[in-house]
């Protein structure tokens, strides 16, 4: 099952366990600024083989407002995964929450 986190949940879940940060935006959205420790990957490679990208469970998806990275976690549990996540308002929940975006 996808949990739905809200940012303050969020940060607190990544700041105490081992997760896998994934930000399925596209990369000019992901240049603007992404959660500290997130990868990315579009939501469209996620979708052309998630078994190859998924390889472990307990992960937190991200994309810009929560709805891609709703779509990504449950590819995620199509694939047998239990541990997912999902950032409730996105990029943009986490920084309203006045929580740090990282910028490259």
């Amino acid at each position: 099952m996808v949990r739905s986190l809200t940012a303050d949940q969020a940060r607190e879940l990544v700041e105490s366990d081992d997760l896998d940060i994934i930000d399925v935006r596209d990369p000019a959205e992901w240049a603007a600024g992404h959660l500290p420790g997130a990868r990315l990957i579009p939501l469209c490679d996620l979708r052309d083989d998630p078994k190859a990208i998924l390889t472990r469970d307990g992960v937190l998806f991200v994309c810009a407002a929560g709805v891609r990275s709703q779509t990504a976690a449950r590819l995620a549990e199509a694939t047998g995964l239990t541990r997912l996540y999902n950032l409730t308002g996105g990029t943009r929940g986490w920084a309203n929450a006045g929580h740090p975006l990282v910028t490259e």
